[in-house]
């Protein structure tokens, strides 16, 4: 069988795509960037304002900046088709670990109050927020102020509710060795006897190690899973893993690289190595295969310099996995570009 080639081919460029450490959503055919950084100064403060992006009209809209939902280094998930639900962050000031809500139908924002009981982390930054259901998500991380974190990440299970705009936190016993900048991925799991009746958290990256941690266990009706069928790319990625270029290794001391999961994979692709003290920013692409037990990963070197990302997003929609955004090779220039990744 011979090698399977993979590049990222632009598709659109704007500089309001020019941003990093942000979030990229899909929401009813269009991507919703909201936040970042447009530099690598820590004086800069981070956007407050959404841009979207449809791709197959090649349309660009941003709406007004908002001074009082300014965020970077945080994340954010789609409830209910609708809302886009951010959490925690950084707002040129400090780490918060407030929720905040964007309306994707009025185009409104909302601060969300915390209800009581609830026990909510001083600060989050460059954690992550997975969506359970619409009312239930899972932030794992390290709590902060401005100038110390714990030396672990917490896991904090998040109570949500659109309509009212309030939320409950609870920071469960469980924890993670410390990482910042990590990804996440829910996974089914193996609760014996060969059958994957569970889902489990896996979260990797974010630490100088190839190690994994797997944090919670939640039954598959707990869980409202996000389907987007897209037969095309699961054919190409299962293609590219079955060939002979494909060298098996886990991603190892990355950080702020991006995750996405495709069906049966989990694709990850740059971030900042950090063992290596020059030339840090990598343009690797890793492909982890779900249907192996255990999971099985896959690492494709990139070739193009111009492709290296650090705080970038890939989203996926419409069977296309985007690239958005990120730092480029320097670590301190936003890139302008929209990608998509093409598996030749």
């Amino acid at each position: 069988m011979a090698g399977a080639r993979w590049t990222w081919t632009p598709v659109a460029r704007d500089e309001r795509f020019a941003r990093a450490h942000h979030t990229c959503t899909p929401v009813r055919g269009k991507l919703y960037l909201f936040g970042g950084v447009t530099s690598g100064d820590s004086r800069v403060p981070p956007l407050g304002d959404v841009v979207t992006f449809q791709p197959d009209q090649n349309t660009t809209e941003c709406g007004a900046p908002q001074s009082a939902f300014r965020r970077s280094h945080h994340d954010t998930t789609l409830l209910g088709e609708r809302w886009l639900c951010s959490v925690g962050g950084w707002d040129g000031s400090r780490r918060v670990s407030s929720v905040l809500s964007y309306d994707t139908e009025l185009g409104a924002w909302a601060l969300w109050t915390e209800g009581q009981p609830s026990s909510s982390p001083v600060g989050l930054s460059s954690h992550t927020c997975t969506r359970l259901s619409d009312h239930e998500l899972c932030v794992v991380g390290r709590e902060g102020g401005l100038r110390t974190q714990r030396r672990y990440a917490s896991v904090y299970t998040l109570r949500v509710n659109a309509s009212t705009k309030t939320y409950w936190c609870k920071e469960e016993e469980s924890r993670t060795a410390s990482r910042s900048g990590h990804a996440a991925v829910l996974l089914q799991t193996d609760t014996g006897h060969g059958r994957r009746s569970a889902y489990s958290l896996y979260v990797f990256g974010g630490r100088d190690s190839a190690t994994a941690d797997w944090a919670g266990l939640w039954s598959k009706d707990k869980i409202q899973e996000n389907t987007d069928p897209s037969p095309l790319l699961m054919e190409q990625l299962s293609r590219l893993v079955a060939t002979p270029n494909a060298k098996r290794a886990a991603p190892k001391s990355l950080k702020h690289h991006s995750c996405s999961t495709v069906g049966p994979f989990v694709v990850a692709f740059g971030g900042e190595t950090l063992c290596k003290g020059r030339d840090a920013v990598c343009n690797d692409l890793y492909i982890c295969d779900t249907r192996c037990n255990p999971v099985r990963w896959f690492h494709f070197p990139g070739s193009d310099p111009h492709h290296k990302r650090v705080g970038h997003r890939t989203c996926l929609l419409n069977d296309r996995l985007y690239l958005v955004g990120g730092f480029g090779a320097d670590g301190q220039t936003p890139c302008p570009d929209i990608c998509v990744l093409d598996i030749l």
